[in-house]
C-alpha cells in the first residue's frame, strides 16, 4: 500500500471518482419528482379523509375506495424513495471506493462493480415502481378523444 506523490496520480483520482456523481444529480432530480408525486398523494388522501364523515353510506363507500388507492401509491413512492436513496449510497461507495482504489493502490474492483450494480439495480426498480403508480394514479380517469 503505497502513497502516490505526484499530482497527476491524485488529479486521475479525483477525474476516475467524480464521473459517477453526475448520476447523483439525476438521482436528486428522481428523487424530486418522487417527492412530489408523495405530497400530491398524501394531500389528496387528506382531503378526502376530512369529506367521508360528512357524506352518506354510499358516497363514503366511494371515497374509501379511492383512499385504499391512495394508500397503494403512498407506498408504491415511499418505496420508490427508498431504493432511491439505497441508489445513492451505492454510487458514494463508488466514488469513494474508485479514489481510494486509484490513490492507495489497492485492487478493489469487485467491489467498485457490485456497488455500481447493486446502484442499477435499485435505480431500476424504482423506476418500475414510478410506472406502476402512473398507472395506479391514472386507471380510473376518463378518456377524452
Amino acid at each position: 500500500m503505497t502513497m502516490p506523490n505526484d499530482i497527476e496520480t491524485v488529479a486521475h483520482a479525483i477525474q476516475l471518482a467524480v464521473a459517477p456523481v453526475f448520476l447523483l444529480a439525476g438521482i436528486g432530480a428522481f428523487l424530486n419528482v418522487l417527492s412530489v408525486r408523495l405530497s400530491r398523494a398524501v394531500d389528496r388522501s387528506r382531503v378526502l379523509q376530512d369529506r367521508v364523515a360528512a357524506l352518506e353510506v354510499r358516497q363514503a363507500e366511494e371515497l374509501h375506495e379511492e383512499l385504499a388507492v391512495l394508500g397503494k401509491r403512498i407506498r408504491i413512492v415511499n418505496v420508490a424513495i427508498m431504493l432511491c436513496v439505497l441508489c445513492s449510497l451505492f454510487v458514494c461507495t463508488v466514488v469513494a471506493v474508485i479514489f481510494l482504489a486509484s490513490v492507495i493502490d489497492i485492487a478493489i474492483a469487485a467491489l467498485i462493480v457490485w456497488s455500481f450494480v447493486c446502484g442499477m439495480a435499485c435505480l431500476i426498480i424504482a423506476l418500475l415502481c414510478l410506472l406502476g403508480e402512473i398507472y395506479l394514479a391514472t386507471m380510473k380517469m376518463p378518456i377524452r378523444r
